[in-house]
Protein backbone atom coordinates (compact mmCIF):
# COMPACT_ATOMS: atom_id res chain seq x y z
CA UNK A 1 0.00 0.00 0.00
CA UNK A 2 1.64 3.40 -0.91
CA UNK A 3 1.55 5.88 2.16
CA UNK A 4 -0.43 8.41 -0.04
CA UNK A 5 -3.27 5.94 0.34
CA UNK A 6 -3.71 7.09 3.64
CA UNK A 7 -3.64 10.63 3.04
CA UNK A 8 -6.51 10.43 0.22
CA UNK A 9 -9.88 12.56 2.11
CA UNK A 10 -7.43 14.85 3.98
CA UNK A 11 -4.51 15.71 1.53
CA UNK A 12 -6.49 18.75 0.06
CA UNK A 13 -7.04 20.26 3.59
CA UNK A 14 -3.64 19.63 4.88
CA UNK A 15 -1.86 21.19 1.53
CA UNK A 16 -4.24 24.18 2.04
CA UNK A 17 -2.98 24.59 5.84
CA UNK A 18 0.69 24.04 4.43
CA UNK A 19 0.16 26.70 2.38
CA UNK A 20 -1.98 29.22 4.11
CA UNK A 21 1.32 31.93 4.57
CA UNK A 22 0.80 32.69 1.03
CA UNK A 23 -2.85 34.11 1.10
CA UNK A 24 -3.65 31.44 -1.68
CA UNK A 25 -5.82 28.52 -1.86
CA UNK A 26 -3.37 25.37 -3.72
CA UNK A 27 -5.68 25.73 -6.35
CA UNK A 28 -3.27 29.21 -7.54
CA UNK A 29 -0.70 26.98 -7.54
CA UNK A 30 -1.57 24.35 -9.53
CA UNK A 31 -2.93 27.19 -11.71
CA UNK A 32 0.51 28.74 -12.08
CA UNK A 33 2.32 25.65 -12.71
CA UNK A 34 -0.03 24.99 -15.81
CA UNK A 35 0.84 28.40 -16.92
CA UNK A 36 4.47 27.91 -16.28
CA UNK A 37 3.77 24.80 -18.88
CA UNK A 38 2.12 27.50 -21.57
CA UNK A 39 4.86 29.83 -21.64
CA UNK A 40 7.16 26.90 -22.44
CA UNK A 41 5.09 25.79 -25.17
CA UNK A 42 5.29 22.39 -23.45
CA UNK A 43 0.88 21.31 -23.34
CA UNK A 44 1.37 19.79 -27.06
CA UNK A 45 1.53 16.17 -28.00
CA UNK A 46 1.14 13.31 -25.35
CA UNK A 47 1.67 14.20 -22.02
CA UNK A 48 2.17 12.01 -18.38
CA UNK A 49 1.35 13.24 -14.75
CA UNK A 50 4.05 11.06 -13.29
CA UNK A 51 3.02 10.99 -9.66
CA UNK A 52 -0.20 11.99 -10.04
CA UNK A 53 -1.45 12.01 -6.98
CA UNK A 54 -5.38 12.63 -6.45
CA UNK A 55 -5.31 14.78 -10.39
CA UNK A 56 -5.04 18.35 -8.99
CA UNK A 57 -2.78 18.87 -12.42
CA UNK A 58 -4.14 15.65 -14.20
CA UNK A 59 -7.87 17.60 -14.21
CA UNK A 60 -6.15 20.51 -15.83
CA UNK A 61 -4.10 18.84 -18.22
CA UNK A 62 -7.82 16.45 -19.26
CA UNK A 63 -9.18 20.47 -19.72
CA UNK A 64 -6.91 21.57 -22.21
CA UNK A 65 -7.22 17.84 -24.26
CA UNK A 66 -6.82 19.00 -27.95
CA UNK A 67 -3.67 21.41 -27.56
CA UNK A 68 -2.82 17.82 -25.35
CA UNK A 69 -3.36 14.94 -27.30
CA UNK A 70 -3.12 12.48 -24.75
CA UNK A 71 -3.32 12.92 -21.06
CA UNK A 72 -1.32 9.99 -18.89
CA UNK A 73 -1.36 9.82 -14.96
CA UNK A 74 0.88 7.39 -12.76
CA UNK A 75 0.76 7.02 -9.45
CA UNK A 76 1.36 3.85 -7.11
CA UNK A 77 -1.56 4.95 -4.81
CA UNK A 78 -4.52 3.26 -5.96
CA UNK A 79 -6.54 5.16 -3.70
CA UNK A 80 -5.87 8.58 -4.89
CA UNK A 81 -6.25 7.12 -8.60
CA UNK A 82 -9.20 6.53 -8.17
CA UNK A 83 -10.12 10.01 -6.84
CA UNK A 84 -8.31 11.21 -10.23
CA UNK A 85 -10.12 9.08 -12.32
CA UNK A 86 -13.25 11.06 -11.22
CA UNK A 87 -11.92 14.62 -11.49
CA UNK A 88 -10.37 13.23 -14.81
CA UNK A 89 -12.28 10.28 -16.04
CA UNK A 90 -10.38 11.10 -19.79
CA UNK A 91 -6.92 10.77 -18.78
CA UNK A 92 -5.16 7.19 -19.16
CA UNK A 93 -4.22 6.65 -15.50
CA UNK A 94 -1.71 3.78 -14.55
CA UNK A 95 -0.47 2.18 -11.26
CA UNK A 96 2.09 0.56 -12.06
CA UNK A 97 4.85 1.83 -14.28
CA UNK A 98 5.09 -1.50 -16.44
CA UNK A 99 1.89 -0.06 -18.03
CA UNK A 100 3.93 3.00 -19.37
CA UNK A 101 3.92 3.28 -23.19
CA UNK A 102 7.90 3.70 -24.02
CA UNK A 103 9.42 6.46 -25.93
CA UNK A 104 6.00 8.16 -26.40
CA UNK A 105 5.47 11.16 -24.29
CA UNK A 106 6.76 14.38 -25.50
CA UNK A 107 6.36 16.03 -22.24
CA UNK A 108 6.58 14.19 -18.99
CA UNK A 109 5.46 16.08 -15.49
CA UNK A 110 7.02 15.52 -12.15
CA UNK A 111 5.68 17.75 -9.67
CA UNK A 112 6.57 17.47 -5.78
CA UNK A 113 7.51 14.13 -6.19
CA UNK A 114 11.29 13.77 -6.22
CA UNK A 115 11.54 14.84 -2.26
CA UNK A 116 9.27 12.09 -1.49
CA UNK A 117 11.43 9.31 -3.10
CA UNK A 118 14.74 8.03 -1.29
CA UNK A 119 17.97 9.54 -2.78
CA UNK A 120 19.10 6.12 -3.84
CA UNK A 121 15.92 5.22 -5.94
CA UNK A 122 15.45 8.97 -7.90
CA UNK A 123 18.25 7.70 -10.43
CA UNK A 124 16.09 4.79 -11.40
CA UNK A 125 12.91 7.01 -11.09
CA UNK A 126 14.52 9.31 -13.73
CA UNK A 127 15.54 6.55 -15.92
CA UNK A 128 12.20 5.01 -16.40
CA UNK A 129 11.11 8.49 -16.82
CA UNK A 130 13.49 8.97 -19.31
CA UNK A 131 12.22 5.74 -21.38
CA UNK A 132 8.68 7.01 -21.62
CA UNK A 133 9.62 10.01 -23.36
CA UNK A 134 10.21 10.38 -27.44
CA UNK A 135 13.59 11.18 -28.33
CA UNK A 136 13.66 15.56 -27.84
CA UNK A 137 10.76 15.19 -25.68
CA UNK A 138 10.74 17.42 -22.45
CA UNK A 139 10.58 16.51 -18.49
CA UNK A 140 9.54 19.11 -15.95
CA UNK A 141 10.47 18.81 -12.68
CA UNK A 142 8.50 21.04 -9.86
CA UNK A 143 9.94 21.04 -6.86
CA UNK A 144 10.54 22.81 -3.40
CA UNK A 145 13.28 25.13 -3.15
CA UNK A 146 14.85 24.48 0.81
CA UNK A 147 16.85 28.09 -0.34
CA UNK A 148 13.66 29.58 0.49
CA UNK A 149 13.05 29.77 4.58
CA UNK A 150 9.01 29.77 4.27
CA UNK A 151 8.82 26.70 2.24
CA UNK A 152 11.41 25.05 4.64
CA UNK A 153 8.59 26.04 7.39
CA UNK A 154 5.38 25.14 4.75
CA UNK A 155 7.17 21.76 4.48
CA UNK A 156 8.13 21.18 8.09
CA UNK A 157 4.62 21.52 9.16
CA UNK A 158 2.80 19.49 6.57
CA UNK A 159 2.19 16.18 7.83
CA UNK A 160 2.11 14.41 4.28
CA UNK A 161 5.39 15.85 3.90
CA UNK A 162 7.10 13.68 6.94
CA UNK A 163 9.43 11.90 4.78
CA UNK A 164 10.27 14.85 2.15
CA UNK A 165 13.64 15.03 1.74
CA UNK A 166 14.61 18.33 -0.32
CA UNK A 167 16.32 18.86 -3.36
CA UNK A 168 18.99 21.84 -2.82
CA UNK A 169 18.75 23.12 -7.08
CA UNK A 170 21.78 22.36 -8.30
CA UNK A 171 21.45 18.88 -6.82
CA UNK A 172 18.54 18.58 -8.64
CA UNK A 173 20.26 19.81 -11.83
CA UNK A 174 22.95 17.07 -11.38
CA UNK A 175 20.34 14.17 -11.01
CA UNK A 176 19.03 14.86 -14.17
CA UNK A 177 22.05 15.47 -16.22
CA UNK A 178 23.18 11.70 -14.29
CA UNK A 179 20.11 10.64 -15.90
CA UNK A 180 20.86 10.89 -19.40
CA UNK A 181 18.87 14.38 -19.68
CA UNK A 182 20.46 17.22 -21.76
CA UNK A 183 20.03 21.37 -21.67
CA UNK A 184 19.04 20.99 -17.95
CA UNK A 185 17.35 24.28 -17.67
CA UNK A 186 16.99 25.56 -14.08
CA UNK A 187 14.45 28.86 -13.06
CA UNK A 188 13.04 29.69 -9.72
CA UNK A 189 9.13 30.68 -9.85
CA UNK A 190 6.67 31.62 -7.33
CA UNK A 191 7.87 34.70 -5.31
CA UNK A 192 5.03 37.12 -4.03
CA UNK A 193 2.10 36.35 -1.82
CA UNK A 194 -1.13 37.29 -2.38
CA UNK A 195 -0.75 40.29 -0.42
CA UNK A 196 1.59 42.05 -3.04
CA UNK A 197 -0.16 40.12 -6.30
CA UNK A 198 0.42 42.91 -7.90
CA UNK A 199 4.10 41.88 -8.37
CA UNK A 200 3.52 39.08 -9.95
CA UNK A 201 4.09 40.28 -13.48
CA UNK A 202 7.20 40.31 -12.66
CA UNK A 203 7.86 37.15 -11.80
CA UNK A 204 8.88 35.39 -15.17
CA UNK A 205 12.18 38.03 -14.97
CA UNK A 206 13.00 36.88 -11.84
CA UNK A 207 13.53 33.21 -12.76
CA UNK A 208 17.30 33.44 -11.87
CA UNK A 209 16.56 35.02 -8.39
CA UNK A 210 17.37 32.24 -6.22
CA UNK A 211 14.74 32.70 -3.55
CA UNK A 212 11.84 31.60 -4.94
CA UNK A 213 9.72 28.93 -3.44
CA UNK A 214 9.89 27.05 -6.62
CA UNK A 215 12.47 25.40 -8.63
CA UNK A 216 11.11 24.36 -12.16
CA UNK A 217 13.76 22.27 -14.09
CA UNK A 218 13.19 21.81 -17.83
CA UNK A 219 15.62 19.33 -19.63
CA UNK A 220 15.34 17.12 -23.25
CA UNK A 221 15.62 13.75 -23.94
CA UNK A 222 18.31 13.56 -26.79
CA UNK A 223 19.39 9.89 -28.58
CA UNK A 224 22.63 9.47 -27.30
CA UNK A 225 25.25 6.78 -28.05
CA UNK A 226 25.35 3.61 -25.68
CA UNK A 227 21.65 4.94 -24.19
CA UNK A 228 18.99 2.61 -24.52
CA UNK A 229 15.51 4.64 -24.64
Amino acid sequence: MSKFDNYTKSYEGMHRNSVAASGEDPAYFHDYKINCLRREGLLRGALLDYGCGIGNLTERFEGLLGELQEVHGYDPSTESLAVAHERAPSAKLHSEVSTLPRSHFSTVILSGVLHHIPPCKRDDVLEIVRSTLRPGGRVVVFEHNPLNPLTRHAVATCPFDDDAILLWPWEARRLLRRAGFEAVRLDYIVFFPKALAFCRNLEPHLRRIVLGAQQMLIAVKEPSAGRAS
